[in-house]
């Protein structure tokens, strides 16, 4: 049993690593997006209809798809004062009650952002600026982000229980 919950914890550790490095790539990308459309702007004298919407686009991706790393590397916001002054067992009670949280939410997120994408294609939606770029692709998006988020929570849920129950952590530091 052990190992199995192990090879879920590194399995989505990895899955997690694996798509936040990718995405953090784009990063470049939308800081030329953004110079490119300074340059254009006050250099040229010719803003670009496309700058705003594709850095929006961008930024989105980066930020929704990197959460779950954020999770993964314990950097989301703790109130410090109080989590640094109690036992492990309260702490991993404090996660467990969080991310039980965390959870209901993210799953909401994910369902309404899967729905929001289907009438987004189906409809054939587009943000409501001079390009008009559609945006079923970026409800896409926030699902999987949703639903990635939600795959962290459950190793953490699961790291958090077993550590609780036995009072031992399920992977060892190295293993993290």
């Amino acid at each position: 049993m052990k190992t199995l919950l192990c090879l879920w914890c590194k399995g989505v550790g990895l899955l997690v690593s694996t798509v936040s490095h990718t995405i953090s790539l784009a990063l470049p990308l939308l800081a030329g997006t953004v110079a490119f459309e300074v340059f254009a702007r006050y250099m040229l004298n010719s803003p670009t209809l496309w700058a705003y919407d594709v850095s929006l686009f961008l930024f989105g991706y980066i930020g929704a798809l990197c959460g779950a790393h954020a999770q993964l590397k314990k950097s989301h916001i703790n109130v410090d004062i109080v989590y640094l002054a109690v036992s492990q067992r309260i702490k991993n009670l404090f996660n467990l009650l969080s991310n039980v949280l965390g959870t209901f939410f993210l799953y909401i997120i994910a369902s309404k952002s899967w729905e929001k994408a289907l009438e987004a294609i189906d409809f054939g939606y587009t943000r409501q600026s001079e390009w008009a770029p559609s945006i079923g692709h970026f409800w896409v998006m926030v699902t999987a982000a949703a639903l990635l988020f939600l795959l962290q929570l459950s190793a953490d849920l699961l790291r958090d229980g077993w550590q609780l129950i036995t009072g031992e952590p399920l992977l060892s530091e190295e293993d993290e």
